[in-house]
């Protein structure tokens, strides 16, 4: 029973958002929607409003009718009355009202379309009714009405009968006087039948043609919304397979209406773009050709250069001072020479997709100390300490063990090169699918949008601000390409006066998807700036 009730909370969780998704998702729904909704407004309006026009105009004229009656009526009883007066015997009291009531009963036709009930105003003398009329149908505020005004009085309510019936109707009542009896007042009671019945004949007949024609709008609407939302639904087909790379998609031009327009205007940007992207792409291809046959061709000399540089360096102590400073220059910028072109032969092979991933089982760990061992030497130049802490358990991780070690090698390198005497953190923890392995330092830091500008290639975050570790500008991009390669992520972090921190998260198995990085990119605080996510202690500090 639990279960299922737990079934059902879910299923009335989920089902508004269900309806929210599907209401915004679609066009078509909401328009025809709307058109329902607004035509059962109108509708219900307009019902409302012609059957109370038509209840009132049957009841005012039923209302005119029934006085008129009534004041007849009461006339000529009044005249009946004054005639028995004055002949030559004097009825009783009830064989008076009995032949009163008989005359204007006699009135009333066959079917009869009124009743009489006449009542005594002392309540000391004969009354009499028509066709089983309860005298409990006049109102007692009618009655007080009557005597009260002395003239001409009705209202709206229930006649009933003494059978038990009781049917809607109108009474009209009038002070009337019987000679040698007393005062009486004379009422006639209007059934309202027919015209309830009229009005419940109208008013299913509103009820249906408001359906009918609901239902109607509704078709329209779907048709009409159809034949705007099927070119949009194209267009955005459209416009997915050309996000997707398929060039030669178009719209189906029919007609010359707008959407017609709009569907030429469409092919025509979508033209315009693919003559572009071609364009770009024959650009990047005679770039990247031309930056692999410049890297290439660069070479050789470079090598002869190379060599006469290395003769000449080695006999610098013979030479005189400026030549063998001189000399020193040149074999410097000769190095950053070629690793320039080291590096732009990397790029090379990642844009020409030509790069090979050598995946070997690595202890991540191990090769993160070995690089930070070998960046000691810079480390000690620029007085920056680097801080090595290894969370959890040993992360093997089956990936190019060359190519996390130029990643690693590059973010550190960068680290001691914006840090400052604070030093150099670097994290290593994993998890069940990955490895994370984080470098913060707390230099200047990055301004808000560089995160995503520092892995452009070439790019400096001031570039008045000169080398000092006589980096390329390709470094971060190549070690981008690195981690995409393994199927991994580099990501940064930065912020002003904080220092940044880089994260590089490789999958322990090359076959398993990643999802979560073991260590967060954002540092928590400057005291302990990164901790897994899991909370497990350090097992190993080096510095």
């Amino acid at each position: 029973m639990s279960a299922t009730w737990f079934h059902v909370q879910r299923i009335l969780l989920f089902l508004p958002r269900l309806v929210w998704r599907v209401w915004h998702g679609s066009l078509w729904l909401r328009v025809t929607f709307t058109t329902l909704v607004l035509s059962v407004v109108v509708v219900s309006v307009l019902g409302v409003v012609l059957l109370s026009r038509v209840s009132t105009g049957l009841l005012d004229a039923k209302e005119r009718a029934a006085v008129a009656l009534t004041t007849a009526g009461v006339g000529e009883a009044q005249r009946l009355l004054d005639a028995a007066d004055t002949g030559p015997s004097t009825p009783s009291p009830a064989r008076l009202v009995d032949s009163l009531v008989g005359a204007l009963a006699a009135q009333a036709g066959s079917p009869s379309t009124f009743d009489v009930l006449l009542l005594s105003t002392q309540g000391d003398a004969p009354e009499r009714g028509t066709n089983l009329v309860d005298q409990a149908s006049v109102p007692a505020d009618l009655r007080e009405s009557v005597v009260t005004s002395k003239r001409l009085s009705w209202t709206y309510t229930d006649i009933r009968f003494l059978d038990g019936r009781g049917v809607p109707g109108l009474i009209v009542g009038a002070p009337l006087s019987i000679p040698t009896v007393g005062p009486y007042e004379l009422y006639y009671l209007f059934p309202l039948s027919q015209e309830q019945a009229t009005l419940t004949l109208l008013r299913g007949s509103v009820v249906g043609t408001g359906i009918l024609l609901m239902v109607l709008l509704a078709c329209v609407a779907w048709v009409v919304t159809r034949q705007v939302v099927v070119p949009v639904r194209a267009a955005a087909r459209t416009s997915t397979r050309l996000a997707d790379g398929h060039l030669s998609e178009r719209m189906k031009v029919q007609g010359s209406d707008d959407l017609a327009r709009l569907a030429m205007s469409f092919n025509a940007m979508a033209d315009s773009l693919a003559k572009q992207i071609r364009q770009l792409e024959e650009l990047s291809r005679v770039q990247q050709r031309f930056v692999s046959d410049v890297s290439h061709e660069l070479r050789t000399p470079l090598t002869t250069i190379r060599m006469a540089a290395d003769v000449v360096y080695d006999d610098r102590e013979v030479l005189d001072s400026p030549t063998a400073r001189a000399v020193e220059l040149l074999q410097t910028q000769l190095d950053r020479f070629e690793e320039l072109l080291v590096d732009l032969l990397e790029i090379s092979r990642f844009d020409a997709g030509a790069a090979v991933l050598e995946a070997e089982r690595v202890d991540v760990v191990d090769l993160v100390r070995q690089t930070a061992h070998q960046a000691d030497p810079l480390a000690r130049r620029s007085g920056v300490p680097v801080r090595i802490k290894h969370w959890g358990q040993d992360c093997i991780a089956e990936c190019d063990a060359r190519r996390v070690h130029r990643i690693v090698r590059n973010l550190i390198e960068n680290a001691i090169e914006h840090g400052n005497d604070r030093g150099v953190d670097v994290h290593v923890a994993c998890n069940d699918s990955a490895v994370s392995v984080t470098v913060r330092d707390f230099g200047v830091g990055l301004r808000p949008g560089e995160s995503s500008l520092v892995f452009n290639r070439f790019w400096r975050a001031d570039p008045a601000r000169a080398r000092t570790t006589g980096g390329t500008g390709l470094g971060l991009s190549i070690a981008l390409e690195d981690a995409r390669l393994h199927g991994g992520w580099l990501e940064a972090w930065g912020a002003p006066g904080r220092g940044a921190c880089f994260r590089l998260t490789i999958p322990l198995d090359r076959s398993t998807p990643i999802d979560t990085a073991p260590l967060p990119l954002q540092p928590e605080d400057d005291e302990y700036p990164v901790r897994p996510r899991d909370g497990r202690s350090v097992r190993e500090v080096t510095s």
